[in-house]
């Protein structure tokens, strides 16, 4: 096939399952180019070396990399971050040339107005797409403290509501990433035979080993890696660890974000000296961060979109055999539960999270290894790159040969 994917993040952002599809499908073959915009998440801020122009060519490999301009922000102003995603979204669009040379369109929708050239060149009798969606629309947005309650919620929600829709029922698979998103998926519109559940995945090296020596008391070395952003509730977690410090906790925030200016602040208010920042890693050294771990925090803000999500970090803590703390309801809690994986608290409570801390600390290293190997046994199981890969592949085929009939 000649795939096209488009996609507002791309490498070197820390987005890493675009270009993991990018790859994968050039390994099997494929001929793949990719949409995309100039890398500036999570600071807003155009990455060095990128300088911003009408169009711009790459080659990663055998996949060639096309960026277009947009409004670079990932600011806490409603305002700017409509402009940065909808500039993403207008800009793309006028690269349909691009779209005419591929048999089928995947979009990876972290926010759904990046499937809006595929969309508009399907109306116009263009190619197929298949939508994959990270995030439900409007919920994620309307739910955010930037953009929640009153006029601003009522409009956007107006707004996007009916061409939501129309992507929906025009998309030739949607694909979402838990089973509750899929379910919601199917009752927003997508017809049930093009609705599909395929889990997200993260690179699955061999499970680390750790380098903390062995505890001599109780002890919960805990890490938190990822987005320092107003949706992952970190304020929750700084305040449950500085409330458990005597049961031996300690967080470390590994990561940048729009919040972490205020959560900077809100350690030093408190005093809370079991609380360490570290700054943003490369994707290849994360088996580091995990390797100095007794447990990996995942986690999110008590907002029902979340309930149907599964954060792709829970899939990369379960890759490193490292069990986990989540707070995410819904899908996550019961897969943690069931799976005996790790431990779970309920989300924006301090208390709750508190007890968790301090149950994770009690753990003895047993059964805390054992955790470990449920949850890479987990990620082999249900989440691995290999899987994934080939079942987008096998949703992009169809889609395809459905366009073939058609002509």
């Amino acid at each position: 096939m000649r795939v096209l994917i488009v996609s507002q993040y791309y490498p070197p952002e820390a987005v890493p399952l675009p270009a993991d599809l990018a790859q994968g499908l050039a390994a099997r073959g494929h001929q793949v180019k990719v949409l995309t915009g100039f890398p500036n998440y999570p600071t807003g801020k155009v990455f060095p070396g990128y300088r911003q122009r009408w169009r711009s060519t790459e080659q990663d490999g055998g996949v060639e990399i096309r960026r277009v301009p947009l409004f670079a922000d990932h600011s806490q102003s409603a305002l700017k971050r409509m402009l940065n995603y909808f500039s993403f979204a207008f800009s793309s669009a006028t690269a349909r040339r691009l779209s005419r040379g591929a048999d089928v369109v995947y979009v990876y929708a972290t926010q759904m107005t990046a499937g809006f050239g595929p969309w508009l060149w399907r109306v116009t009798g263009g190619r197929p797409y298949v939508l994959h969606v990270q995030d439900l629309w409007p919920d994620s947005i309307v739910g955010s403290s930037m953009m929640s309650g009153g006029t601003k919620e009522r409009v956007i929600s107006g707004a996007l509501g009916p061409w939501l829709r129309s992507a929906y029922r025009r998309a030739a698979g949607v694909i979402g990433i838990a089973p509750t998103m899929v379910s919601t998926l199917v009752s927003r519109g997508v017809p049930a035979d093009r609705a599909h559940l395929v889990y997200n995945w993260a690179d699955a090296g061999e499970p680390v080993a750790s380098v903390l020596p062995a505890a001599e008391e109780p002890r919960a070395e805990i890490v938190y890696a990822g987005n320092v952003g107003d949706m992952q509730d970190l304020d929750t977690a700084v305040r449950a660890a500085h409330a458990a410090a005597d049961a031996g906790v300690t967080l470390t925030l590994v990561g940048d974000g729009v919040v972490k200016a205020d959560l900077q602040s809100l350690v030093g208010d408190l005093g809370a000296d079991n609380v360490r920042f570290q700054d943003p890693v490369p994707r290849e050294r994360m088996p580091e961060v995990y390797a100095r771990a007794d447990y990996a925090l995942v986690s999110l803000k008590d907002m029902p979109v979340f309930r149907g999500t599964i954060p792709s970090k829970f899939q990369a803590v379960l890759s490193a055999g490292v069990p986990v703390v989540t707070t995410v309801q819904g899908d996550v809690r019961r897969l943690v539960e069931d799976g005996d994986v790790g431990l779970t608290a309920d989300a924006e409570s301090v208390d709750s999270l508190e007890v968790a801390f301090r149950s994770a600390a009690a753990r003895t290293s047993d059964e805390r290894a054992a955790m470990g190997r449920r949850g890479r046994t987990m990620y082999d199981d249900h989440f691995s790159r290999e899987s994934g890969i080939a079942r987008i592949e096998e949703l992009l085929s169809a889609a395809a040969k459905g366009t073939s009939r058609r002509r």
